[in-house]
């Protein structure tokens, strides 16, 4: 990856997926802090939630435990750091910050990374080049894309998570009943497979929005839907830089790009 840019989300899963959940794992986490048993139970039932997917994860989880992203941050800067002193080229870091939907979340965390930034550079006496951004996944974000563009260098949308949020649907549960929905002709295909087009329109308002505040930001997919024909010409016509699919679909994904980008000089 020497020189090339490589993103790095910071910290997203939902707390629930760090808990301890067999009797076991409970008494290792008790011994390996030093805790009584009946403390580690009880911090494990404060952070339990009903709907963990909509929770507590994303930039909320850095605003309440901004050490969390202060470890991930100076790890990542740390690491440049030492490739820098011993001449050694490395990737281009392009840190995004998940699960965004107010201008005052990107505004906090960006500080956060920028502060660590200086901190490291400071000790190390060397100069690290980054640039930070934001994950497009929620509906608010989309709609005030104009206001979150002041803080970020760069967005990628995450149509996984704004398919789901904007149709109200879960992606593990659908299954149950996507099918009635494709035999009633409710969906002409599953939203999760190919991108929706009151999911597109969310896109193209943030991509409008956002190049309006900042004519310079950077702007992709990420997800299932960056491996799709049919998304990714959407992405080449709505004016997105880039997409990212999982490693199976990237050989049909540079295909339809390709294609894309043929059809928009015809």
């Amino acid at each position: 990856m020497n020189n090339l840019p490589v993103t790095i989300r910071l910290l997203d899963p939902p707390l629930h997926e760090f808990l301890p959940k067999t009797e076991k794992e409970i008494n290792d986490v008790a011994k390996a802090v030093g805790l009584p048993l009946k403390e580690i139970e009880s911090r494990i039932n404060e952070l339990h939630e009903q709907n963990p997917m909509l929770g507590h994860r994303g930039c909320r989880l850095g605003i309440s435990f901004p050490e969390i992203y202060e470890m991930q941050c100076r790890a990542i800067f740390e690491a440049l750091s030492e490739l820098k002193i011993k001449k050694i080229k490395s990737a281009f870091p392009e840190i995004m910050i998940p699960l965004v939907s107010t201008e005052a979340e990107i505004r906090i965390i960006k500080e956060l990374v920028d502060r660590v930034s200086r901190e490291v550079q400071k000790d190390k006496k060397v100069k690290v080049d980054y640039i930070v951004g934001t994950m497009i996944e929620l509906p608010r974000a989309a709609i005030k894309a104009d206001d979150i563009a002041k803080h970020a260098e760069f967005f990628s949308f995450g149509t996984n998570d704004l398919t789901q949020t904007t149709f109200g649907i879960s992606r593990d549960d659908s299954g149950k009943f996507l099918n009635d929905y494709l035999d009633n002709k409710i969906f002409s295909i599953d939203p999760f497979i190919s991108i929706d087009d009151g999911v597109g329109d969310l896109v193209e308002i943030a991509v409008q929005k956002g190049r309006k505040q900042n004519k310079k930001i950077k702007l992709g997919i990420c997800g299932e839907h960056g491996g799709d024909p049919k998304s990714i010409h959407f992405c080449a016509n709505v004016g997105l830089d880039y997409v990212s699919c999982s490693p199976y679909r990237v050989p049909i994904a540079r295909l339809a790009a390709a294609q894309a980008e043929l059809s928009k000089k015809n």
